[in-house]
């Protein structure tokens, strides 16, 4: 179930990201490279359920929550930019609030990366090829 639930995320974000073309700088790559690397390890995975696999999957997820997090700053940092452009005196509460709810780009949108990383994490919790392989 866990899977299933990953595999919609992946697609859906993948095809929100590709529609609202994140893809204009290096750092908007991130996402997309990252959900390509989760396809091509799931796929590993299913064919050869071994240690190696399960663990590229394992860190592709880790890589996922740490991206999450980075984008979040970006797309934080951009918006205190833009917010310092309209109104060079804001500061304070007041840039924090206006930065958080700025709807272009969502500040806190790159937490659903994050989110996937943790599904994948949970669905390679003490999967079987480890108690297999590991003694545990």
């Amino acid at each position: 179930m866990l899977l299933a639930i990953l595999l919609i995320g992946l697609v859906g974000t993948t095809t929100e990201l590709l529609l609202l073309k994140h893809d204009e700088d290096f750092a908007q790559f991130i996402p997309l490279v990252l959900i390509g690397i989760a396809f091509a390890a799931i796929a590993w995975h299913e064919v050869h359920r071994g240690t190696a696999s399960l663990r590229l999957f394992q860190i592709t997820m880790v890589l996922f929550v740490a991206a999450g997090f980075l984008g979040m700053y970006f797309h934080y940092q951009a918006n205190v930019e833009f917010q310092k452009e309209v109104d060079p005196a804001i500061a304070g509460r007041e840039l924090l609030v206006k930065a958080m709810t700025a709807k272009t780009p969502p500040a806190l949108a790159p937490g659903s990366m994050s989110q996937l990383g943790l599904i994948g994490l949970a669905y390679a919790y003490r999967y079987p090829v480890r108690r297999r392989h590991d003694g545990t």
